[in-house]
């Protein structure tokens, strides 16, 4: 079996934050999330990175990361764009943001065929005990009857920030441990009682999320047979979601999950941690993982001159 590739999603526009949040130096050294992200990957047993950009960004990637990277890692882009489709889709008129996370892990497809995934944002901060967890579980996954996928879940109170909302995938689990149902909020937030809710979002009504439940950070593994599902996927959207909201809709990987747990064809093994998300959702955001970092890299969790 093909070793696992770490997939890095970091098209994304950075609207909230105010500028390219994935190149921000966060570590003592002016080090950024995603050399944390490499080096954890990497000594978890990762060899090979895919980046997922937008072309105009490759240059300022290439010398804030991968660069570094190529000293321990093979390194490639993978570049989302609009007219990246199945044979026969196309964007909306008029359409600039991008067409969400799933649709970026189809545009990695050609580089990672008939390999393993772990797929990650550029923005989130994940933590060492994540990436170990994820390349245990790849290195041995076979699909069967059914699609054997993987993601790893946060307690969602250990992955709010002070600053505004977040967007998580909230996860139903069976009795076996593997993911029953996942549907993504995209406004979660601790009120001053302490409870932790989400909005109303279209027809769904608002609702609370009881501490210790999983919430999906868009850490997931794949076998090889995922990225080709996606095609499907995203013939589905393109006929039955999008039209709904076509500037803004997206394709969100824990969508496309949660619809072949529902078709019986693939189940998805929660790996829990307990550790604590940081991210730059929002610039004051920043601050907080700083400090973290400084105090992994003081305790000796990480090299200074990482």
């Amino acid at each position: 079996m093909n070793k696992p590739v770490l997939v890095i999603m970091a098209a994304g526009m950075g609207s909230r934050y105010g500028g390219l949040k994935q190149i921000d130096p966060i570590g003592p050294n002016g080090q950024i999330i995603l050399d944390y992200s490499v080096y954890d990957a990497h000594r978890a047993g990762f060899e090979r990175v895919v980046f997922i950009i937008r072309p105009e960004l490759h240059e300022a990637f290439e010398q804030a990361i991968g660069a570094k990277a190529r000293r321990f890692m093979q390194v490639d882009y993978a570049y989302q764009t609009l007219d990246r489709l199945p044979e026969g889709l196309k964007a909306p008129e008029g359409r600039e943001k991008p067409l969400g996370t799933a649709h970026a892990v189809w545009c990695a497809k050609e580089l990672t065929e008939g390999c393993p995934i772990a797929v990650i944002n550029a923005d989130d901060f994940y933590g060492a005990d994540a990436f170990r967890k994820m390349y245990d579980y790849l290195s041995q996954a076979e699909d069967d009857d059914r699609f054997r996928y993987c993601m790893v879940g946060y307690q969602v109170e250990n992955t709010l920030t002070e600053n505004g909302t977040v967007s998580r995938g909230v996860c139903t689990e069976d009795e076996h441990g593997l993911l029953a149902h996942i549907i993504e909020r995209t406004s979660i937030h601790r009120d001053a009682d302490g409870v932790i809710r989400y909005d109303a979002d279209g027809d769904a009504p608002a609702g609370e999320i009881a501490p210790g439940t999983p919430v999906s950070l868009n850490l997931w593994g794949f076998t090889p047979s995922f990225l080709p599902s996606l095609d499907e996927g995203l013939r589905t959207f393109f006929a039955e979601k999008l039209p709904e909201n076509p500037m803004k809709g997206e394709y969100y990987l824990p969508f496309a999950v949660d619809a072949l747990i529902k078709a019986g064809k693939a189940t998805a093994k929660v790996l829990k941690t307990s550790a604590r998300w940081y991210g730059v959702t929002y610039r004051e955001d920043k601050p907080v993982i700083t400090a973290a970092v400084s105090q992994m890299t003081a305790d000796g969790e990480y090299p200074e001159d990482l």
